[in-house]
């Protein structure tokens, strides 16, 4: 008996033994990132493949096994230090971290290349094999080398496509080339030529060029350092990633996180007319890009929200603004080419104008004169009842009041005094104020002025505020609407 009792307690402790050290192995391949190692770690990885989570989050400790097993397969693949590492921050303990990147929702995944931000977020299934995958793919060289020139010639003009001319591949030059074109893979393609298949095109030594969609768009040289990637990087952003972008099912979450309204051009992808229209007059706004996005989409894919709009298919093209509350239709696509219309459709955005009016219908224009009075008044004394405080707006010949009970109420005051009680007014009431002929009437909440709606087709409820990250794989942090 002692003996079985023996031999189930060496198996026992044995278990436990191996299970620590199991546990133990599969935590620490999943290295944790605070302020004091976070930029050592990031700068000098190839890639960091970083899991922002917080503890009390349902679906980051879903994600925790996972990511942890993740990272066993990639380190299977890559064994070399220096290659890739997964790593954790933990937002509740590292807010600063979690805000300096943009952390808005649990658990979000993020890639650095380099000690440089990705600026695409993991966004696919959370299996071990699928992030295991992703990083496969990030480690592919994206960077096409042709043998002959011939190849470069023939390109299908479909793709935005930078190419790099150099004389050898051990040059300082091409290797910042190929650190630019790991980070912007997935918005160009690269090809690369040495020594005698890029001859012809170093006639004045190495360079780069960039060559836009379209055969008969110019091709762009760059002009800049060939060895300064800050640079360089740049001037491939402002080619890789366009001003006017197209919006799809599989880049909707990510667009809409960027936190911007939507400026949309819909229409029918042979229409290529109204996309070059909406593209010139999208150039002329470039002040508005950190304001709102320039987009475009297909009707076809997009009818849903065409069909709230109160359009089809065969109304395209149309451009409307999705706000993240509402969709607000621009009038008429053919005034878009007028001088200052789309920008004034965007200032109105901005300034409330197209809220307003779609929950009050469109704003009266000033009069010019005075509005006609009643021939009959009389000057009305108003009870001395507080009954909340009230905003108080001076004008040139009356105080404006406005609270809960009295809306629009003119007061009769001397200069210089504010009032210290609201009147509360029942229906109507005519009161004569200094310097006006004739009293003007006032209707109190009671009484309500009767309000006019907008046409229904010109604005709904936003459609796009749904592509936004589902609450059904992520927590999202409390945040104001846009």
């Amino acid at each position: 008996m002692a003996t079985m009792l023996a031999q189930t307690s060496f198996k026992f402790y044995s278990f436990i033994f191996l299970f620590m050290v199991f546990f133990h192995h599969c935590t620490c391949d999943v290295v944790q990132l605070d302020k004091n190692n976070v930029d050592v770690i990031l700068n000098n990885n190839q890639l960091v493949f970083v899991n922002f989570y917080a503890d009390w989050c349902r679906f980051s400790r879903m994600l925790a096994p996972i990511f942890e097993e993740g990272s066993n397969l990639v380190k299977k693949d890559y064994p070399d230090p220096g290659m890739v590492v997964f790593a954790k921050v933990d937002c509740d303990s590292q807010p600063d971290i979690a805000q300096k990147y943009h952390v808005n929702k649990y658990p979000t995944m993020k890639l650095f290349r380099g000690g440089q931000l990705v600026k695409r977020e993991y966004r696919g299934q959370r299996s071990a094999e699928n992030l295991a995958d992703f990083i496969r793919q990030q480690l592919k060289d994206p960077i096409k080398e042709f043998q002959s020139l011939d190849e470069i010639y023939e390109l299908q003009r479909d793709k935005r496509t930078i190419i790099g001319y150099f004389t050898t591949k051990d040059s300082l030059e091409y290797n910042v080339f190929a650190r630019v074109a790991k980070l912007l893979k997935d918005d160009c393609q690269f090809y690369v030529g040495f020594g005698e298949a890029s001859k012809a095109e170093r006639t004045t030594g190495d360079n780069i060029i960039f060559k836009p969609i379209g055969e008969t768009n110019p091709d762009m040289v760059y002009l800049g350092s060939l060895a300064n990637e800050d640079l360089l990087k740049q001037w491939s952003q402002d080619k890789c990633v366009p001003l006017v972008r197209e919006i799809t099912f599989a880049n909707g979450e990510e667009l809409t996180e960027e936190g911007l309204p939507f400026l949309i051009l819909f229409h029918n992808k042979e229409d290529t007319e109204s996309m070059e229209k909406y593209s010139a007059e999208v150039s002329r706004l470039v002040s508005f890009k950190s304001s709102i996005n320039f987009l475009f989409a297909d009707c076809e894919t997009f009818s849903h929200p065409l069909h709230h709009l109160g359009k089809t298919v065969k109304d395209c093209p149309l451009v409307a603004i999705d706000s993240f509350k509402h969709m607000y239709l621009f009038p008429k696509f053919e005034d878009i080419s007028q001088p200052g219309k789309l920008k004034q459709f965007i200032l109105d955005l901005h300034s409330g104008k197209l809220h307003r009016e779609f929950h009050h219908g469109p704003d009266q224009p000033a009069a010019t004169t005075a509005p006609p009075t009643p021939k009959v008044g009389f000057h009305a004394q108003l009870p001395k009842q507080v009954v909340e405080k009230a905003k108080v707006v001076h004008t040139q010949k009356q105080i404006l009041i406005k609270s809960k009970d009295a809306i629009n109420t003119v007061v009769t005051l001397e200069p210089g005094k504010v009032p210290s009680a609201i009147p509360t007014i029942k229906g109507s009431i005519k009161i004569k104020a200094p310097g006006m002929n004739e009293p003007i009437e006032v209707v109190s909440k009671s009484v309500p002025a009767k309000e006019t709606t907008p046409p229904e087709e010109t604005s709904i409820e936003s459609i796009f505020v749904k592509m936004k990250p589902s609450e059904h794989r992520y927590t999202i942090l409390d945040r104001d609407e846009l």
